[in-house]
């Protein structure tokens, strides 16, 4: 536990380093402008904020907006709860902090638990008394969810679907640098097989023709019947075949460097399996070799594979199984030649190691060649490697693809930015919705003058309700429009209502309160009420 928290602070540590390292004078500058448009905004002159704080309070409300503008890159989450509790957080302190916390907080259950706990916040520190209308409820709720959707979930939303794409953009370019690093080595690669080729094709014609030039020399310098400066002559031209055939040699291994000494095809043959067994043996290896069917001329390709493949097996089992016998077999069967080394499990029963690397240029030397090979451990404990190679000269096959080729980003990332664009579609739908509703809720029509005139101190309560409009006002709830008016007459039931007479001189609006007692009207009366007062 301690371990595991250990670690999380370190991970923490160097995350918040590297933060700070990668702050350019642009970025350090930009930020500072934002944080000055912040206090601007939200405190001096606060052409957003309702209270105008002034004195040694507006020094502290600027020190606190100092201290949480740097931080909400380090610790977003717990900036973006504070700021959401601390009662002096305008909105564009909540819009900056919101949209970094998209940005910088990576696990969407962090995520949906730092957003689900802000609005938490907010509900309980929404101050339900303090508003400029007595407005019902439901309908302040609405607005406070408003409110949250627009001034702290979008502007997260919006800074995760940024990061997330940029993450996007970054694996993308990842994969693009891999693939040039890939293609490089491919080209290199090809390179390679170009000039081991070229250099099959200076072995097989200048060397043949040096060694001719060579031995027609040494044959002519025998003839009694030459003098001695055309001896010396023929000495010198045998000389320097012999000093060609050398240098050609050497440019040979330049050209094929990456195939290593032993990998001449004209000493690595299947005839010199015998002296590879041989050699073995005298190192200690309890190997034996069997040979069986009519030998068959091979190509140089083929028989080099074989050559190979005997030599793997040696290797692996000297390696892998110290002191276990040791069988090579070389078959020609009547369509294929097979080579196969096979060893028995280790004397002292200590399991064998995993193959090496060679079994993988050993699988490609053999299919080069137009062969199959096949490794495994054998029932018995032991290990095999066996190659099926054919007599016949095959072309070179093509490259084979490349089954560990890693999924594309969009592959793996192709839900990225799916989530915020869901989220942010689901606050619209839930404010859209919600106003929605509201428009569709019955409105209170204003009374009438006529209606109004009509309506007399003593009718029935029924005739009274018949000329009043029916309905509820949604936003602005009854208490409103009756927190100014004078007592109610004792123990009647009264309803208020708007006039359609209004006047801009009253600075408020006109109510007509309508009391009931006993099935009738025995009060109407009409007052201002005030406007936030």
């Amino acid at each position: 536990m301690i371990t595991a928290v250990r670690t999380r602070a370190e991970a923490a540590a160097a995350d918040t380093l590297a933060r700070f390292r990668a702050l350019t004078p642009v970025r350090l500058v930009g930020d500072l402008l934002v944080m000055v448009a912040a206090i601007l905004l939200d405190l001096w002159p606060g052409p957003w904020g309702e209270v105008k704080a002034s004195g040694w309070t507006l020094v502290a409300y600027v020190a606190a907006y100092v201290v949480l503008m740097p931080l909400r890159h380090v610790f977003p989450a717990v900036v973006l709860v504070g700021a959401a509790a601390i009662p002096f957080g305008g909105p564009a302190l909540m819009v900056l902090v919101s949209y970094t916390a998209g940005r910088r907080i990576e696990s969407w259950v962090k995520a949906v638990v730092t957003m689900a706990f802000t609005f938490v916040v907010v509900v309980l520190l929404w101050d339900w008394d303090q508003r400029p209308l007595d407005i019902e409820p439901v309908y302040g709720m609405l607005i406070l969810v408003t409110i949250f959707g627009v001034g702290v979930a979008l502007p997260f939303l919006v800074g995760r679907y940024l990061a997330q794409r940029e993450a996007l953009v970054r694996a993308m370019q990842d994969r693009e640098e891999r693939m040039r690093g890939e293609h490089k080595l491919l080209s290199r690669q090809v390179r390679l097989r170009e000039r081991s080729r070229i250099a099959q094709d200076m072995h097989d014609s200048l060397g043949h023709r040096l060694s001719l030039i060579s031995v027609h020399a040494g044959a002519l310098a025998l003839d009694p019947t030459l003098g001695e400066k055309q001896r010396e002559a023929i000495g010198v031209l045998r000389t320097a075949a012999l000093t060609g055939m050398g240098e050609l040699r050497a440019i040979i291994g330049v050209l094929r460097a990456e195939d290593g000494p032993d990998d001449d095809p004209a000493t690595r043959t299947a005839e010199s399996i015998d002296s590879l067994v041989s050699d073995a043996r005298k190192a200690g290896v309890l190997v034996s070799l069997v040979r069986g069917g009519q030998s068959h001329p091979l190509p140089s390709r083929v028989s080099h594979a074989a050559y190979r493949v005997a030599q793997e097996g040696l290797t692996n089992a000297a390696k892998h199984a110290p002191g276990a016998a040791v069988q090579v077999t070389v078959k020609y069967e009547p369509d294929a030649l097979v080579v196969e080394v096979r060893n028995n499990p280790c004397r002292n029963g200590s399991p064998e190691g995993a193959p090496g690397v060679g079994l993988i240029g050993l699988t490609e030397r053999v299919r080069v060649a137009g062969g199959i090979l096949h490794v495994g451990a054998l029932p018995s404990g032991g290990f095999r490697i066996a190659a099926v190679l054919p007599y016949e000269e095959t072309p070179l096959p093509d490259e084979p693809e490349d089954e560990d080729e890693p999924e594309s980003p969009r592959g793996i990332r192709k839900w990225a930015g799916v989530g915020s664009i869901a989220g942010a579609s689901l606050v619209l739908t839930v404010i859209i919705g919600g106003f929605t509703y509201l428009g569709a809720q019955p409105v209170t029509e204003v009374v009438s003058q006529e209606n109004l005139d009509r309506i007399q101190v003593g009718q029935s309560e029924s005739d009274v309700l018949a000329l009043l409009p029916s309905g509820d006002e949604p936003l602005v709830a009854d208490g409103e429009r009756r927190s100014q008016a004078s007592p109610e007459p004792e123990g009647a039931r009264c309803v208020y209502h708007i006039t359609d007479e209004q006047s801009y001189l009253a600075k408020g609006t006109r109510v007509v309160r309508f009391c009931f007692r006993d099935g009738k009207l025995v009060e109407k009366k009409i007052h201002v009420q005030r406007t936030g007062s």
